[in-house]
């Protein structure tokens, strides 16, 4: 009993004695597990003191030359401290992030997730915004403090409960970061939301150093989920070639700088993600593919469904059935209503999908020109909203309406069936496809539109040369590169056509964005386009006259150029821009938004940027056309002609 008694006096003292040292424990496992979270509290805070500062001048300064002068400064220095926070900032709360830091003062939005709503109006606020007004010369103070004083009233919003919270487990973190790295690919460097381009590389150097603190704050706090010792060292390496990179952004090698850096830093943080099984909460990963390991990836977010009612079909037998019915059905006159024009008339295989022969293509009159050049089919399912005007938000949508629309096909969708059904072979294999699409008891015409789509979607798979070598797979020349560092630069090209698909799909590549360059209705620049472009879909002053960015791939092979074909060649298109787009040229173009100002480029320059977009050029196996059509039991359909007659 002694003993007994000896054995817990001694099991109470050591206890006791134990007990301070882990309380320390505990306290120190709380502050280590509360690094990244203190990080981030610290840095919202740091952001709102510079923005409170930033007030304070705009309300004492005069606006005279050296009173803007000084506000720009100061603008500058508080831009800095945004961009420490950005990592966080646009990925968590994307919506408040455009009042802080939106490029423009109004934007029309239709996002992928959204696709059956109208568009909305969102009024961009913030630094940027900011900026461009004070360089006005009939800037007004109060205008300028109203602007900033709603971005000040937004910051508070990433302090809340509701965002904090998010700080608690590791899965935002490595999404946060693919933002971080797409948009250091795409946008960071390009001056799309810094219009003062003397700044983009200093705010680039300070942004990642910035990141370098919360990569390390929560490899703190998250040990069991930290960053590689492989990516924090290819991280460093990033961190001192921006270093050594002069200030100004036309001569950084944005080219070096995403293939040896960035897109491995991807493939890492893609490793992380699936690895850690990383979770999504917000609409920016909507789109987004957690399985490519590439940013140049035809794959990197999804956006068209080519498959339409076909999508639950696994089987590659069938899958294969499907894209020879498509490969009919695109060279069969038969969908139009007087059997001699079909798909391949206007986009033609040999052509690279489009017409170059023409400004625009008969109308189905045969009399007169259709009003919009042909666009190609080549990448056409890397757009979230489907034509130049954005009218429709599924390939297959817009496939029938083209077969129905009185100036192209002008075909009745009842009468069109009873054609494509009268056909022996169309009847059997839609039948057999029939089984496998539940959600439709007849065979309708979703069935013959999504075999369209499903033929032709395959050509958004295909890889360019320069895809190739900016993933490190093989050489690029020096005027290529020469021409990518310019077209992410001083020519301004990637503001509007974003990597990796260079189009107006922009990270996280949930939205196809419109703008307004001014195209005129001639090359003598006599007037504008009459074409209102997005405006007939969305009605609003700054939808006037505004078109979905169109893909550059391929352009080398795809004249004539913009919605009316106005222009017949790359360089009359790269003049045009050269020259400040319509309202650079004279036309009164009020809503445009790309710069009036001219860009300056020598004629190396031009040269080079043409080589580029020829390095954009994709390879693809011209098929053969059907040597044969399906007959039909309708006697006259059978002189229907392949390809059609016009």
């Amino acid at each position: 009993m002694p003993r007994l008694f000896a054995y817990l006096q001694m099991s109470v003292t050591k206890t006791i004695l134990l007990f301070p040292f882990c309380i320390l424990l505990c306290l120190a496992f709380k502050i280590e597990n509360t690094a990244y979270k203190d990080f981030y509290q610290n840095s919202i805070n740091e952001l709102i003191k510079s923005q409170e500062e930033l007030l304070n001048q705009l309300k004492q300064t005069k606006l005279d030359s050296l009173g803007k002068i000084s506000l720009n400064d100061v603008i500058n220095k508080a831009r800095l401290q945004l961009k420490a926070c950005d990592f966080w900032l646009r990925y968590l709360e994307p919506n408040a992030y455009k009042q802080i830091n939106g490029p423009l003062p109004v934007e029309w939005e239709t996002e992928v997730f959204e696709k059956f709503e109208k568009p909305y109006k969102r009024i961009g606020r913030g630094f940027t915004v900011l900026y461009n007004e004070l360089q006005e010369a009939d800037c007004v103070k109060d205008s300028l403090i109203n602007i900033h004083r709603s971005s000040l009233k937004t910051t508070p919003l990433f302090l809340k409960d509701s965002v904090l919270q998010k700080m608690n487990d590791h899965h935002h973190f490595f999404l946060a970061n693919r933002l971080y790295l797409l948009n250091l690919a795409a946008i960071y460097t390009t001056g799309f939301e810094c219009n003062n381009t003397s700044e983009v590389i200093t705010e680039l150097k300070s942004m990642v150093n910035a990141v370098k603190g919360i990569y390390a704050s929560f490899n703190q706090s998250y040990p069991e989920y930290s960053l590689s010792k492989d990516y924090s060292n290819l991280y460093d390496k990033c961190i001192e070639f921006v270093k050594n990179q002069p200030n100004d952004f036309e001569r950084f090698d944005h080219f070096e700088f995403i293939r040896t850096y960035i897109n491995p830093l991807f493939y890492l943080n893609q490793n992380f993600i699936r690895d850690y099984e990383i979770n999504s909460k917000s609409y920016n990963d909507y789109s987004l593919n957690y399985q490519v390991n590439s940013i140049f990836s035809k794959n990197l977010y999804n956006s068209q469904n080519i498959r339409g009612i076909y999508s639950r079909i696994k089987n590659p037998e069938l899958i294969k059935e499907i894209d020879e019915l498509g490969k009919l059905l695109f060279y069969d006159p038969i969908l139009s209503k007087n059997n001699e024009r079909s798909c391949a008339s206007c986009h033609k295989p040999t052509q690279y999908y489009t017409d170059t022969l023409t400004t625009a293509h008969l109308n189905f009159d045969k009399k007169n020109k259709l009003p919009r050049n042909t666009p190609t089919l080549l990448n056409a399912t890397h757009n979230h909203l489907v034509m130049l005007d954005g009218k429709h938000f599924t390939l297959q949508n817009q496939a029938k309406d083209v077969m129905t629309n009185p100036d192209e096909m002008a075909s009745d969708e009842n009468e069109l069936l009873n054609k494509v059904l009268s056909c022996k072979e169309y009847k059997h294999r839609f039948n057999k496809l029939l089984k496998e699409t539940p959600q439709e008891k007849t065979i309708t015409i979703n069935h013959i539109s999504s075999a369209l789509t499903f033929y032709y979607g395959k050509l958004s798979q295909l890889y360019s040369p320069f895809d190739r070598a900016i993933n490190n797979q093989n050489d690029a020349n020096k005027n290529v590169i020469a021409g990518f560092n310019l077209f992410m630069s001083k020519a301004q090209c990637a503001t509007c056509h974003f990597v990796p698909q260079f189009n107006g799909v922009k990270p996280p590549y949930i939205g196809s964005e419109f703008e307004v360059i001014g195209t005129p209705a001639d090359t003598s620049f006599s007037e504008l386009s009459i074409d209102k472009g997005r405006f007939k879909i969305n009605p609003a002053t700054e939808t006037q006259n505004a078109f979905r960015t169109t893909t550059i791939r391929n352009a080398s092979k795809t004249k004539p150029y913009m919605h009316n074909g106005v222009f017949p060649d790359l360089k009359s298109v790269i003049d045009f821009y050269n020259n400040g787009g319509g309202k650079g040229r004279g036309l009164n173009v009020a809503n445009q938004t790309l710069s009036e100002d001219r860009l300056n480029l020598s004629d190396l320059e031009k040269q080079q940027l043409i080589e580029f977009i020829g390095s954009l050029t994709e390879s693809f196996p011209i098929e053969s056309p059907p040597t044969k059509l399906p007959s039909s039991s309708i006697k006259s359909l059978n002189k229907r002609v392949i390809h059609g007659l016009y």
